[in-house]
């Protein structure tokens, strides 16, 4: 069983993190980085809680979550990793992938989604896809999340019990949960492949979800060095003379009301 954490001490770090993670995202961007941080594992491992929170104090504009859906007919007609590249991140971005070309690995190998060549094919090229990424000066970190079936379990039925939650569960949860086995050895035969010397993979054990997150952000932190951000003074100017403006009357406009 994983330890607990308490909610002050996990509130408390999350902070100092997301302070240290301003610091990298100013580094990237002044220094023009190109990051690119895979999020993968089973359904209802935590990946999306993580990514949301990594996402917290960060600016859009610089780091962007990448959750792409179903391939489209046409897509299915181009080269495999063609709609992944597309979304690559430019100098000065991160960029999270919120599952990835692992999918083929993964849900399209179990599922049937893909033919036996296929799989074989991507198991072949993506190595050299991800060696071809880093020599073109993308940091590539990958993270499986590790959750066992008791606690995947749980989490499951607290998506059903739960409006909030509930659109998080679908019927390929239910597909996914009986191919339990056959996720297993998908995931071992990928790793074998795909945990390579230049790229590997790291796991996260995330059976407790807050310390999951902190020991992911912190991981992160640590792969890409990076310095603390200098705050320059800034003197906020004073404001014009408001007897210039007349504003118009209130009710010229229409005001929400105030529920609350």
């Amino acid at each position: 069983m994983s330890k607990t954490i308490s909610t002050k001490d996990y509130e408390t770090t999350l902070k100092e993190l997301h302070t240290e993670l301003v610091y990298l995202q100013e580094w990237v961007k002044n220094h023009g980085l190109k990051v690119v941080i895979i999020f993968e594992g089973r359904d209802a491992s935590g990946k999306g809680g993580t990514i949301k929170r990594f996402m917290e104090p960060l600016n859009p504009r610089v780091c962007k979550v990448v959750a792409l859906g179903v391939p489209t007919e046409k897509e299915k007609t181009q080269w495999y990793f063609q709609r992944y590249v597309e979304h690559l991140p430019h100098a000065g971005q991160i960029v999270l992938f919120d599952r990835s070309w692992y999918n083929r690995a993964g849900v399209e190998k179990v599922m049937g989604f893909c033919t036996q060549e296929e799989y074989e094919e991507f198991l072949r090229s993506c190595p050299e896809f991800e060696r071809m990424l880093v020599r073109s000066g993308i940091i590539l970190l990958k993270y499986w999340f590790s959750v066992s079936d008791e606690e995947q379990e749980k989490r499951f039925k607290n998506r059903i019990n739960n409006p909030l939650k509930r659109w998080k569960f679908s019927p390929m949860d239910l597909e996914s949960r009986s191919k339990w086995l056959e996720y297993s050895k998908a995931k071992d035969e990928m790793f074998a492949h795909t945990d390579t010397k230049q790229v590997p993979w790291y796991v996260v054990n995330s059976d407790n979800k807050k310390r999951a997150r902190l020991n992911c952000i912190s991981h992160v932190l640590s792969k890409i060095p990076h310095e603390k951000m200098i705050l320059e003074p800034v003197d906020l100017p004073q404001l014009p003379d408001k007897e210039a403006y007349v504003r118009p009357p209130m009710d010229y406009q229409t005001f929400i009301p105030e529920k609350y």
